[in-house]
């Protein structure tokens, strides 16, 4: 089986990295935004887009932007907006789709269409702090794209910073290419 999104998932992360030589990942520097943010925010946030579109074809497959998946996923994926996203290297946790609950659109998601289409008046949205839950959100919504192999720990590489929170993981078995972690979705 052919990976592309998590591939994806993995070259933004990549690419997410590099940025933290410059810029710490610290909640003191989530206001800070560039034009590295901006082309981050923007591909993890459309690549988010796709999976989710992907995983509410399951459910409704005329899911068409984030209202609708709002509307379907968390109906029928009970854990979706509940899952933490742990960064233990740098002590942050991010719970990306939390806003769903409350019938809310997440503050990144908002950012990332005003970055997207009104670039002129709203470029401080491309900032530390919405790409960091852009790609927390990439991160969840990969996870449950990909349920079966990431429940027996067959979604390899692991990424280098997000982790699923302690009740969503059993521990680590070797992969193909790396490290898998073991999850409980």
């Amino acid at each position: 089986m052919r990976l592309i999104h998590w591939s994806y998932f993995l070259a933004l992360e990549e690419d997410f990295l590099r940025l933290g030589r410059f810029v710490e990942f610290n909640s003191k520097n989530f206001a800070t935004f560039s034009l590295e943010m901006a082309h981050l925010l923007l591909a993890a946030s459309s690549e988010t887009d796709v999976v989710l579109k992907m995983l509410c074809k399951l459910f409704a497959p005329d899911a068409q932007n984030e209202a609708n998946y709002r509307a379907t996923i968390p109906q029928n994926i009970s854990d979706f907006t509940k899952l933490k996203v742990d960064m233990p290297r740098y002590e942050l946790s991010f719970q990306p789709w939390q806003p769903w609950d409350s019938n809310q659109t997440p503050d990144w998601w908002t950012a990332y269409n005003k970055v997207k289409h009104e670039r002129d008046s709203y470029y401080e949205k491309a900032n530390l702090g919405n790409v960091l839950q852009s790609m927390a959100a990439l991160f969840v919504s990969n996870l449950y794209l990909y349920k079966d192999l990431a429940n027996k720990g067959e979604l390899s590489p692991w990424p280098q910073l997000f982790y699923p929170e302690d009740q969503y993981s059993t521990g680590v078995t070797p992969g193909e290419g790396g490290w898998a972690l073991v999850c409980k979705l």
